[in-house]
Order: C-alpha cells, then sequence, then structure tokens
C-alpha cells in the first residue's frame, strides 16, 4: 500500500497500547498478534493509520520506553515475523503504520550499557542538580563512582547524543524499520537528546519537568533540529510518503514549529489543545494559536486529546458528554488528529488501582501514576472482558463500555466515533480545507468549514439553536431541535 505523499496531513491516527490493546496469545499481556486480529474493528473504526507504541525488546521498567533492542519485538510482543504478517494485512486494508522509536534514552540492559561503552551515555564526575521527570535526582551512582545521568527511570540512561556512533545508529535504526514498510515514526522525547554545554545547573527558579521552557539546559535545545535535519532526508529517500511526529513538549506553539518542516520533521503533537481546560474560551486560544503556527510553517496542525501519558479525556473533561463533544470539536479542525485506543469507547481514567499492582515507575518516585489510563480494553461483557489475567485488572462496572455491548447500539460511543470518521472521509468541508469563526455566544464556539459545512459547540448552561440542517451530533438534540448544553453538531448550511 503506497501512493499519496501527504496522506498525513489530515489523517485519523489511533494510537495503540501494545500492551493493553488485545491479547492474540491469552497470557494477559496485549501483542501483535492481538493487533493483527483487531484490524478489522480498526478498518471499520475508519482510521487512516495506527500507531504503535513500543514492542521492541525491554524489561518493561517503564512499559516499553526503555529498549534493550531497537531491532526486535520482545517475546511477550510477539516476533519480527508476527510484526512483518501485522503490517502486511495492515496495508492490505488501507491502514497505514506508525512506530515508536525512542532516541533520548535506552534501557540499562541495551548492551551498549552493559559492556561499559560510557562514552554512548552522559557521565561525570560529580551530579549537577537536575531531578528525574519521574521524581528523585536524574544522576545514579555506578560503582567507580562516576554518575549517569538519566532524566526518566534510573534504567533508562540518557545517551550521549555529541557521539557519531549514536547518530549512526540511529540512522541505521530507521532504516531497519523503514525497509520492513512502516509509514512513519512517533519520536519519544523529541525536544530531549542534546543537552546544553556543560550541563549546567538548573538552579532554584526552575524545576524539570516535560513542558519545555525557554531557559532550560536539558530539553529543546537548539541541537536536536541538527538531528531531524540529517532524519529528513532518509524519509524522503522512500519517496513514498513516509513520515515522522514529534512529541515535543516545548513551551510555546511558535517553538513546537520549529520541528516542523520541510528539512525536519512533518508533525509535532499538540498538546496545550490536549491539556486546555474544557471551554469555548480555552479552546479557541488554542485553536487561533495553532492555527497561525501551523500558517507560519506550512504544515497542519496535529490534534489529540488523549494518550498513554495523560487522564482519559472523558474524566478530564467531567463526563462522557463532553469528551464526546471535545472529541467532535477536534475531529472538525483543519489537520490531522490522533486517538488514543479506548476513547471510542468512552473509557474513563482508572483512578482506584491498588497501589502494589500499579507498575508506572513514576508511581514509584514521585506518587503520580499513569496506569490508570493504560487499564486494557473491554472487548466482551463476560468476565475477564476477552483478557485471561490482564497485566492491570479491568473494572467490574466497564461491561456496558465493552466493545461487545456497544456493538449495534446507534447510542454508543462506539457507533458515535464510526460516524464521525466516516463523515469526516466523505464531507470535503473537513479534514483539509480552512476554517472561519462565526458570531455566537459567549460560551459557544462555531465555525464554517467549506464548502457549506457549519461547527458548533455548547459549552454552555442552556440549549442554542442548531445552525442548520445536522449531520452529526456529540449527544441526542433536544425535541424542538437545539443543540443542548455539552453537545457538538456539524451542520449543512449550504454555501454562504
Amino acid at each position: 500500500m503506497r501512493g499519496n505523499d501527504d496522506w498525513w496531513r489530515d489523517a485519523v491516527v489511533y494510537q495503540v497500547y501494545p500492551r493493553s490493546f488485545a491479547d492474540g496469545n491469552g497470557d494477559g499481556t496485549g501483542d501483535l498478534i492481538g493487533v493483527r486480529e483487531r484490524l478489522g474493528y480498526l478498518s471499520e473504526l475508519g482510521v487512516d493509520a495506527i500507531w504503535l507504541s513500543p514492542f521492541y525488546t525491554s524489561p518493561l521498567n517503564d512499559g516499553g520506553y526503555d529498549v534493550a533492542d531497537y531491532r526486535d519485538v520482545d517475546p511477550r510482543f510477539g516476533t519480527l515475523a508476527d510484526f512483518d504478517a501485522m503490517i502486511a494485512d495492515a496495508h492490505a486494508r488501507g491502514i497505514r503504520v506508525i512506530v515508536d522509536i525512542v532516541p533520548n534514552h535506552t534501557s540499562s540492559e541495551h548492551p551498549w550499557f552493559r559492556e561499559g561503552l560510557r562514552d554512548r551515555y552522559i557521565f561525570r564526575d560529580q551530579p549537577n542538580d537536575w531531578e528525574s521527570i519521574f521524581g528523585g535526582p536524574a544522576w545514579t551512582q555506578v560503582e567507580d563512582g562516576q554518575w549517569y545521568l538519566h532524566l526518566f527511570d534510573p534504567t533508562q540512561p540518557d545517551l550521549n547524543w555529541d557521539h557519531p556512533a549514536v547518530r549512526e545508529e540511529f540512522r541505521d535504526i530507521l532504516r531497519f524499520w523503514l525497509d520492513r514498510g512502516v509509514d512513519g515514526f512517533r519520536i519519544d522525547v523529541a525536544h530531549g537528546m542534546v543537552k546544553a554545554e556543560g550541563l549546567p545547573d538548573v538552579g532554584d527558579d526552575l524545576h524539570v519537568e516535560m513542558l519545555g521552557h525557554d531557559s532550560v539546559p536539558y530539553f529543546d535545545q537548539d541541537g536536536v533540529h541538527e538531528i531531524y535535519r540529517e532524519w529528513r532526508p532518509i524519509l524522503d529517500s522512500y519517496q513514498d510518503g513516509r513520515m515522522a511526529v514529534a512529541e515535543a513538549w516545548v513551551s510555546s506553539p511558535a517553538r513546537l514549529a520549529r520541528y516542523v518542516g520541510p528539512d525536519e520533521l512533518h508533525q509535532a503533537f499538540n498538546f496545550e489543545f490536549m491539556m486546555a481546560a474544557y471551554g469555548a474560551k480555552s479552546f479557541r486560544d488554542v485553536i487561533d494559536k495553532s492555527l497561525a503556527e501551523a500558517e507560519l510553517v506550512g504544515a497542519p496542525t496535529t490534534w489529540v486529546l488523549s494518550n498513554h501519558d495523560k487522564p482519559r479525556h472523558v474524566t478530564r473533561h467531567g463526563g462522557l458528554a463532553r469528551a464526546r463533544a471535545a472529541t467532535q470539536l477536534m475531529l472538525s479542525l483543519p489537520g490531522s488528529a490522533y486517538l488514543y485506543n479506548g476513547e471510542e469507547l468512552g473509557l474513563p481514567e482508572v483512578l482506584d488501582l491498588p497501589d502494589e499492582l500499579r507498575q508506572d515507575p513514576a508511581f514509584l518516585r514521585s506518587g503520580e501514576s499513569r496506569d490508570g489510563c493504560r487499564v486494557p480494553l473491554p472487548w466482551t461483557s463476560s468476565d475477564g472482558f476477552g483478557w485471561r489475567s490482564p497485566w492491570l485488572p479491568i473494572p467490574s462496572t466497564w461491561g456496558p463500555l465493552s466493545r461487545e455491548a456497544q456493538e449495534g447500539d446507534p447510542g454508543s460511543t462506539l457507533a458515535f466515533y464510526r460516524a464521525a470518521l466516516k463523515l469526516r472521509k466523505e464531507h470535503p468541508a473537513l479534514g483539509g480545507g480552512e476554517l472561519t469563526w462565526l458570531d455566537s455566544p459567549k460560551d459557544v464556539l462555531a465555525f464554517r468549514r467549506e464548502p457549506g459545512l457549519v461547527v458548533l459547540v455548547n459549552f454552555g448552561e442552556t440549549p442554542v439553536a442548531s445552525p442548520g440542517e445536522v449531520l452529526l451530533a456529540s449527544g441526542p438534540l433536544a425535541a424542538d431541535g437545539s443543540v443542548p448544553p455539552d453537545t457538538a453538531v456539524w451542520a449543512s448550511a449550504g454555501e454562504g
């Protein structure tokens, strides 16, 4: 499956967290066989591509983002043959495949680290004052007294991107997976890799965090752009729409825009949209800023509401009605949209996991946990929800949210997502194109997507009049056809 080199510009991409998506061999851990078996489900959902979180050889100290071998599949997830079969079937169904690449750090079980190749990591005689994202010091001491940097878990030593062997290795890793047919890469911690010369102290005024800051010495350094200028010709050399999207937590849309362009990466996640408070003003402010920056760099914005690192937006925004309205808003915007597995079922964040079952290393160091958004998906309504002893427990209350329970129910969240993605593909005004804001009440967003489609989202407390013939609503309309609170509609309103 090739062609359409710009497919990513308005694609709907579905993030698969392999460990939690579907279990193909019955061992309680999701795997590539499970992904392959569910490709029909993803095709029916209407996605253009899937993004696979890491499935590489790993001790899974950080859910696979601690990679021990970048060129192989961890036995818990399958084999390279399973990957090849999965990607062939995906392409046969018209689904492209994006894989994660983790270039900021390796696992401490990577051969380089185990063999003592310290020049490929960041070692020094004395630690500085940097702290780990997961809490505690960002330095661990080894037997001879030296210290190594790990901005995440101690089992994830940061690589030294000043070393030519590191740069050459990752260029070869890209080619390895491109030759196997992957359509793109999601770059983990894309604003990392390069640290300020001399590793200066942060000082008392700043604290290490994923969200970038213009003056911190560990993220969003100018040198990262040199790396992406080395990677872009590799992607372009395949001449069939291979792409890369950055996970870059930076301080402003202007700095995010620096990662995107014809000589660097194709996309960067719009985390300001994901982190915006639920409401007309907050969403409008982020949309305006994001579209302005997209116009500046000549590349579309990449919208996202949930992922494997943040609480699910059903919980974050205050309920399913609001989550569905926010989703329809996102799917209305110019650019591409990334969905997180399970959001099409309306899954909430799991807040009451027993502490002894939590596996996120951040929980052990800081008390904060991402496990609640990584609970396995409920496929059936019966005991086990289609899993045999899942690696994290599935809430007993999730029966009505299972794929089986929602199948055939026209009012279900699954049916809503399928309808929205189908209409997005069919309607020329969605995906690409322009957005024109319309006058609307204070707590309402309304805009036109040409030709002839109006989007309205009611964030207020009272119903508002529909802007035209409703093609899709995120929830039931009022008896008089008006749009209730916490509801979005797409309406046909002519060309005027």
